[in-house]
């Protein structure tokens, strides 16, 4: 996720302001911890669209196509 914290780049996601990398840098990092299943439901569905797509693995690790 780079400089940014968590909280910081959860902030920046609600604001819309995260490219599409720090999108996947967060959600990989959500996933990872655990936390995208325990926010609100609007990160779980994003976590798991990301898994389906193929560009985040279930452990959070983002993938070549997520590259």
């Amino acid at each position: 996720m780079g400089a940014l914290s968590q909280v910081d780049a959860i902030m920046a996601f609600e604001q819309g302001d995260l490219d599409a990398a720090d999108v996947l840098d967060l959600f990989a990092d959500l996933i990872e911890s655990g936390d995208a299943w325990r926010l609100q439901g609007s990160y779980g569905r994003t976590a798991a669209r990301l898994i389906e797509g193929g560009l985040i693995t279930p452990k959070g690790e983002i993938t070549e196509a997520g590259r």
